[in-house]
């Protein structure tokens, strides 16, 4: 699946999550890559909705957390068809559902210079 969406700024909570041993680990085992502390968010058009919905309810990659913290489902994703990284589901999210979030081994805004309205593309 192929689809766009927009740059959008996140509550800034990610950074802590990512921060933990038992997400960075699994991230490295499963993933290949050591999770920038952040995520990019990416709000999707509603037309996507059902489709991701049915992605994320499918998902059997689910890292469970140590005490006190959430399950996290991911898939592997390519964002604008050179960055490999993953959409995470976390169980635990205040964010709308047409809300993704993208990891990656770097911090995307800087490496592809984003700002909030840029549209990318993510490929899973």
């Amino acid at each position: 699946m192929k689809l766009e969406g927009e740059v959008t700024t996140g509550l800034g909570k990610a950074a802590y999550f990512l921060s933990q041993d038992f997400y960075v680990n699994n991230f490295i085992k499963n993933c290949g890559f050591k999770p920038y502390p952040g995520t990019l968010n990416i709000i999707v058009p509603e037309n996507y909705l059902s489709q991701i919905n049915e992605i994320k309810d499918n998902c059997q990659n689910i890292i469970k957390p140590d005490e006190g913290f959430g399950a996290v489902k991911y898939i592997k994703a390519t964002l604008n068809d050179t960055i490999n990284g993953a959409i995470v589901f976390p169980a635990k999210t205040v964010h709308d559902e047409n809300y993704l979030e993208f990891i990656a081994e770097m911090k995307l805004r800087d490496k592809l210079n984003l700002v909030d309205g840029d549209i990318v593309s993510i490929e899973f």
